[in-house]
């Protein structure tokens, strides 16, 4: 499918230039900026532009320390009518942490790597979308429906004031592609959902040369943890998905404890109070509502053996699982683009991380995400997208709103 080598070069310059912008979330550094570079972006390729702010309410909502650092939701459009196919990426970054090679930064071209933070996640899949719509409108000035491209913040930070706050209050498309870095050979129909939280345990504080005075809430956490997680692993090993998730091991429900511990910082106190995360993933086949009633039921069981300290569940965040059915017109249009342009069926995957994905279906848009890789390379050190990919996937989007927008 042809895209001139000028659309390509302009788009992978449109790219580095992204990069260059370090929109570290959180706080979510250097949004205004973006937004004004891309806004123009999106002009220049003949698209009508619409930059709205996100109330700063939702934002504190979600994370207090960011709701100094203004949000801004970013949509180019063209055409008019029905349907509306809309490009999503977030362009928010994880923070570029230590040990690089070079300048998270600036970007750094070897072979076919693009080095910078926010390459593969997930300016390279913005900067494909752009490619594949500039290359669109210049061909096709006529064309049934609309093209949108949407650029959201907070994804890092759960995606309420970003894809949750778009969809909601600014547009609902009929069919959305997410350009996370899926790589060219998966096609992430939907996405595990997530409850976290923590279990809390109090006890009696004392001085250390005085434990019996005191109730060790340290050492009844230690207990409570190892059984909750026993127990609870014994009652996931007998469910399992029906979906392919990209690894054996991914298709059941799971559960993971300690990610975060607070409690005492003193060696020489009898710890009165101590807390361990969790982190319940979530398959489509399961509704969270009921996930969380079945966490509270074990924490209420296993407590029920540790009547000298008092045990307290705390849910700190709840995201749903996503699916969009196999058989959807997004799914069959975009699979038959991957088959014309790359010469394969794309493998039918639902991501084992979370993903914006859910807000599209909770509004009944038929969404999948797709983009350039590689998808291991997210927030990692020296991350990097492949060029090759980046034009690859703009030559799939390509067909694939040639066979959405354009008549047989």
């Amino acid at each position: 499918m042809g895209i001139p080598r000028s659309d390509l070069e302009w788009g992978l310059e449109a790219l580095s230039n992204m990069i260059s912008i370090p929109t570290v979330n959180p706080p979510g550094e250097n949004f205004d900026k973006f937004s004004r570079y891309v806004a123009s972006v999106l002009k220049d390729i003949g698209m009508e532009v619409e930059v709205v702010e996100v109330p700063r309410s939702i934002v504190e909502a979600v994370c207090r320390e960011c709701a100094q650092h203004p949000r801004y939701i970013i949509l180019g459009r063209a055409g008019s009518g029905k349907p509306v196919v809309q490009f999503n990426g977030h362009y928010d970054v994880v923070p570029p942490g230590s040990g690089w090679s070079s300048d998270p930064f600036l970007p750094r071209v070897s072979g076919d790597r693009l080095y910078g933070r926010g390459s593969v996640d997930m300016k390279g899949g913005i900067a494909a979308s752009m490619i594949a719509v500039k290359s669109f409108l210049s061909k096709y000035r006529e064309f049934g429906g609309t093209v949108e491209i949407a650029l959201v913040p907070d994804e890092e930070i759960g995606g309420e004031s970003g894809t949750g706050y778009l969809v909601k209050h600014i547009s609902k498309p009929d069919y959305a592609i997410i350009a996370e870095p899926s790589g060219l050979k998966s096609m992430w129909i939907g996405h595990k959902g997530a409850v976290w939280g923590f279990v809390e345990v109090f006890g009696k504080q004392a001085h250390g040369s005085t434990p019996w005075r005191g109730v060790n809430a340290f050492e009844y956490m230690a207990k409570i943890a190892l059984e909750f997680v026993n127990e609870y692993r014994r009652v996931l090993s007998n469910r399992k998905s029906s979906y392919d998730y990209g690894d054996v091991e991914g298709v059941r429900p799971t559960i993971n404890v300690g990610g975060e511990v607070r409690g005492s910082t003193k060696t020489n106190i009898v710890p009165g109070y101590y807390a361990f995360s969790f982190d319940r993933r979530v398959i489509p086949e399961e509704k969270i509502d009921d996930v969380e009633k079945e966490i509270e039921m074990l924490v209420n069981k296993v407590s029920l053996n540790y009547p000298e300290v008092k045990v307290r569940l705390s849910i700190t965040s709840r995201s749903p699982p996503a699916l969009t059915s196999p058989d959807s017109t997004v799914v069959k249009i975009l699979s038959k683009a991957v088959r014309e342009v790359l010469g394969f069926e794309p493998r039918l995957v639902v991501c084992l991380g979370g993903l914006d994905l859910h807000y599209y279906r909770e509004q009944g848009v038929e969404a999948i995400a797709y983009g350039p890789g590689p998808d291991e390379n997210a927030h990692i050190v020296n991350e990097y997208v492949l060029m090759s990919e980046v034009e690859a996937v703009a030559k799939v989007y390509l067909a694939m709103l040639k066979a959405m927008l354009l008549p047989s």
